[in-house]
């Protein structure tokens, strides 16, 4: 599923109506990601990314293009805390891990703690981009 979503990113590419958008590097591994999002009445009506980076950067943060896409705000970043807490190794409940779909396979990273910056980058950037739409 990992290397599936590396090698075909869902929702890679620039979109044309963006309302914010952040740019992220990971400088232990070279990691770089740019996330698109466009939010309207408070739902993200669209989310995409960009960015080169290794096997488990890129299918991060395609899975998170999937998980977060049609969620309010407060959803996505919500999401996103369930994310962080899962990849840190920390339960959650069963419900926020169904939530996060294809995503919650990255949970086993909290066991290689040098990945859990290449998992989370993607995930960074769209929390700093749906904080940027609340002000």
């Amino acid at each position: 599923m990992v290397l599936d979503h590396a090698q075909h990113p869902h929702h890679k590419g620039e979109i044309s109506q963006v309302t914010q958008k952040v740019t992220l590097h990971n400088p232990s591994c070279g990691d770089d990601i740019q996330v698109f999002i466009c939010v309207a009445q408070n739902q993200i009506s669209e989310i995409s990314f960009e960015g080169q980076g290794c096997t488990i950067s890129q299918a991060s943060a395609s899975m998170m293009t999937d998980v977060l896409q049609g969620n309010s705000v407060s959803q996505a970043l919500s999401q996103c805390e369930a994310f962080f807490a899962l990849t840190m190794g920390k339960a959650i409940a069963e419900n926020q891990k169904e939530a996060l779909g294809d995503a919650a396979v990255l949970g086993s990273l909290a066991e290689f703690p040098m990945r859990i910056k290449c998992a989370t980058l993607a995930w960074h950037a769209a929390k700093m981009a749906l904080e940027g739409t609340l002000k």
